[in-house]
């Protein structure tokens, strides 16, 4: 006699038995609670960290935004609304904003730029390789070592004016002494060391691009330029968004290399680096957690704006 697993016992009419039956329709639910809590434990330790170390400072810096506290003292005292009325009764608290607007132009610049160099390099290009490294390597650098790097550049006779002068433009610039220079200088080292990340995603999405399609836009007798136009910047299009949006951020959030070269003295001086100086320099920390809730309400106001202005274009099958 052959033995029969249990678990493969039939019915008379060759089927499961009732009672086998009856036991599998008893687990299924908790089966199916198991596996609805699977991904669950997966992302309990990262939901933790993030709880912890994003979720939980951020309320209490809006806790903070409400009192009067110095950053030292273990008491405080609640003032309600006072500190974000200084902020919007002070112009000088926000003339800061001035700094921002040429970071934003740098901003843009740095996506062109990156885009022009991603479309060149994801054609066949001798040395491709080569340039596809250069244009990078400034991202990898700490940012401090590139703030002490060109607070010497922009030194005045420095290396700047060296190569300045190489080129018939004489004389000896304040690059970083003069209002009317310092934040074009500052931008303009925000674009050489920014510009390599978008490249990289730029180059990244480029190539994703199906090569069939530039083979019947060749066939159709479209140049380079059509086809730029007709189908990289299309398929382009959420990650110029995306990187529009981190440009508006990181314009109004800038702050180690103009801290670093100069220390945020006169026109160079940022939100971000008032914000510091008023928790740490003056000891108004309340105050500062105050600006740092207005600065993160403006960057959210602002990729609202920017959803609804470019509205994600939805997949459709």
């Amino acid at each position: 006699m052959t033995p029969i697993s249990s678990s493969l016992k039939r019915g008379p009419a060759g089927g499961p038995r009732p009672q086998d039956a009856a036991r599998h329709s008893r687990h299924r639910p908790r089966r199916r609670w198991r596996q609805g809590l699977t991904p669950w434990l997966f992302l309990l330790v990262p939901l933790a960290l993030l709880i912890t170390f994003s979720y939980v400072p951020i309320i209490n810096m809006i806790v903070y935004s409400f009192t009067d506290w110095d950053g030292v003292s273990p008491d405080y005292t609640f003032t309600g609304l006072e500190n974000y009325f200084e902020i919007f009764t002070r112009p000088e608290l926000f003339r800061v904003f001035v700094a921002s607007a040429y970071y934003l132009g740098a901003a843009v610049l740095q996506i062109v730029l990156a885009l022009y160099f991603a479309t060149v390099l994801s054609f066949n290009t001798r040395f491709r390789n080569l340039f596809k490294g250069i244009l990078f390597f400034p991202y990898l650098i700490n940012g401090v070592a590139i703030g002490f790097v060109f607070l010497y550049f922009f030194q005045e006779g420095g290396t700047f004016d060296t190569v300045l002068r190489l080129f018939g433009v004489g004389g000896e610039h304040l690059w970083l002494g003069d209002p009317d220079l310092v934040n074009y200088s500052l931008a303009g080292v925000s674009v050489w060391r920014y510009m390599g990340l978008n490249f990289v995603l730029f180059l990244g999405a480029i190539q994703s691009i199906a090569p069939e399609l530039y083979e019947a836009a060749e066939l159709d007798g479209a140049n380079r330029w059509q086809q730029f136009r007709f189908i990289i910047v299309p398929s382009l299009r959420p990650l110029i968004g995306l990187t529009a949006i981190l440009a508006v951020s990181g314009c109004l959030s800038v702050f180690e290399i103009p801290y670093i070269m100069t220390g945020g003295a006169g026109a160079s001086e940022t939100f971000v680096i008032q914000t510091i100086k008023l928790a740490f320099r003056f000891n108004k920390t309340g105050l500062a957690s105050a600006a740092a809730v207005v600065l993160l309400v403006i960057i959210l106001l602002v990729a609202w704006a920017q959803r609804r202005i470019v509205p994600e274009e939805r997949a459709t099958s």
